[in-house]
């Protein structure tokens, strides 16, 4: 046991340190990811979810990856190589390698999960606040004469736009609106929210 517990240690405990400087230097760190290794003229959904938290069978296929099964490798030749050092059996020293091998697949897929999310682009779409409500900031004159601004909260974030109403009177600071159109990429047409 002593030798499998070793090939697993240098094995992947090498692999597990060059991806990790690779990544660090910026080279490889997708090399691995499913979404790369599609075609660019397949032809799917805008809202397509590829990613391994998508998967609909088990737990166990959303975190299997390259990278968690070389951690779970090296742990594993790590852990039983330790326990067999410890001098707790043979088959306890197993038990205590699978453990330790499955918890770093588990924390390595949440760690890259947890970078992953980092890097998701959280920029609003200004077509995204049609139909929603918001508050007048700086007031806007009526019948189209000019910008006012309005503050919503729009995708989990509060955001602030010139806004511009076909009404014929003024909308004070605070009065609610609705959202009506898009005017241009930075501009909204809006109307008072009706009491």
């Amino acid at each position: 046991m002593s030798t499998m517990y070793l090939i697993c240690a240098v094995i992947g405990g090498s692999v597990f340190v060059i991806q990790f400087l690779l990544t660090l230097i910026g080279i490889g760190g997708e090399a691995f990811d499913f979404e790369s290794d599609l075609p660019d003229d397949l032809d799917l959904p805008d809202d397509a979810d590829l990613s391994a938290t998508a998967h609909g069978s088990t737990w166990l296929f959303g975190v299997l990856s390259f990278k968690t099964v070389v951690a779970a490798f090296a742990f594993f030749g790590i852990a039983g190589l330790a326990a067999e050092a410890a001098n707790i059996g043979s088959a306890a020293s197993l038990v205590v390698a699978i453990i330790f091998g499955l918890a770093a697949m588990y924390v390595v897929h949440w760690v890259m999960l947890f970078i992953y999310r980092l890097g998701v682009d959280g920029t609003t779409k200004i077509a995204d606040a049609v139909g929603l409500s918001a508050k007048v900031y700086v007031p806007i004159p009526g019948e189209n004469l000019g910008q006012g601004k309005i503050q919503m909260k729009l995708n989990d974030q509060i955001v602030e736009y010139a806004a511009m109403t076909a009404e014929s009177e003024k909308l004070s600071t605070g009065t609610p609106v609705r959202v009506i159109r898009v005017i241009d990429d930075s501009t909204l047409e809006v109307a008072r929210l009706s009491a």
